[in-house]
């Protein structure tokens, strides 16, 4: 299972005690800030793309949308999200638990820049009913994100 996976990944680094599992789902960012009682925003949701026949993930705020101009310019394609069973397949984790953490080897990360104006923020764990509370250095070091980007929109 996909949780078990990031679990035993944050335990490399004695975190896992950290991922909050809830009762309820987490599936989507209105769902994820019911269940842990904060603002949509503050919700990192991990968005998944195919760029030249590889899976890339861009982990954006809650409230923030991809925008195709800047998307284009950034990795020179369009927008093209992955369907729930390439994720799956891609990625390793399943649509609504997707997150930058235990991802299959090859698939590149990056960090919108709309996560940027938070303190702590909540990605998914790799279930859909799961999260963890990160600190913006927290998730770039456990992420392991190639860079940060600004390929969003109506977050400002």
């Amino acid at each position: 299972m996909s949780i078990e996976r990031v679990k035993e990944y944050f335990s490399k680094y004695h975190m896992e005690e950290r991922i909050q599992e809830f009762t309820v789902s987490s599936a989507t960012v209105e769902l994820a800030a019911k269940a842990l009682g904060c603002a949509p925003e503050r919700i990192a949701k991990t968005l998944s793309f195919l760029v030249e026949g590889h899976a890339i993930l861009v982990v954006a705020a809650g409230d923030a949308k991809i925008d195709n101009h800047k998307y284009k310019g950034q990795f020179g394609t369009k927008a093209k999200m992955l369907s729930p069973e390439e994720v799956t397949d891609l990625v390793g984790h399943a649509v609504g638990g997707v997150c930058p953490f235990a991802v299959k080897e090859g698939v590149e990360v990056y960090l919108d820049v709309s996560l940027k104006r938070f303190e702590t923020v909540f990605p998914a764990c790799g279930s859909a009913n799961s999260a963890i509370e990160l600190t913006i250095p927290e998730l770039e070091e456990y992420s392991g994100y190639v860079s940060w980007v600004d390929v969003c929109k109506g977050y400002e």
